[in-house]
């Protein structure tokens, strides 16, 4: 079996291949799967995937377990690159994250003989833009959400009080017939800066 590279290195390099193993290896194995899980529960609660195109990332590398961190790599055509005030989010709760734009070979479409190449039955290779991202997230953090709190933005909040707020609010728009409970929008307060620029688009 390819052995698949580090994080460092396949951020510089993408491999197709070091792909497929990573997906096998997540479901081949009961632990990676449980850190998986976990990871993605931090990205739920932090409201991630309330940001443009988030939630269309593909998994290429990871979970890459260290003793502080647990990191992943994930993947984006190139158009569908993800709302760079997502990244700020999870700098703001403690993640590390870094953007990069490279390209990846890929096979085509197989639609008739001239896709293959020539003289054997694999298809031939071709090179797409791609939005890779490395998130590299504390253990902490994890731990904290797992065991059913977490501290965003200053403020401590209780996982089981959230889910009892929710409860009410379906109670009160079934009372009243709205979808609020007879309350206004309320505006998303703004974001800080990264301390950098974000990508370019």
């Amino acid at each position: 079996m390819k052995k698949i590279p580090t994080a460092d290195k396949f951020f510089d390099t993408v491999d197709y291949v070091s792909i497929i193993d990573t997906v096998k290896g997540i479901f081949t194995s009961d632990g990676s799967m449980a850190l998986l899980l976990d990871y993605e529960r931090v990205l739920d609660e932090a409201d991630l995937y309330a940001f443009r195109n988030w939630e269309l990332g593909e998994l290429v590398q990871g979970p890459t377990a260290k003793r502080y961190s647990v990191g992943c790599i994930f993947l984006w055509p190139y158009k569908l690159m993800p709302d760079p005030r997502g990244a700020k989010r999870l700098v703001k709760i403690g993640c590390k994250v870094r953007f990069k734009l490279t390209k990846i070979r890929v096979p085509v479409i197989v639609k008739d003989y001239d896709d293959f190449v020539p003289g054997t039955r694999y298809p031939k290779m071709e090179e797409r833009k791609v939005w890779l991202v490395s998130v590299e997230m504390p253990r902490e953090l994890m731990d904290d959400i797992k065991e059913g709190s977490i501290d965003l933005a200053g403020q401590t909040i209780d996982l089981q009080d959230l889910e009892d707020s929710y409860e009410d609010d379906l109670q009160k728009e079934d009372s009243d017939g709205t979808e609020d409970g007879g309350q206004g929008q309320q505006q998303t307060p703004g974001m800080t800066d990264l301390g950098g620029a974000p990508p370019a688009m």
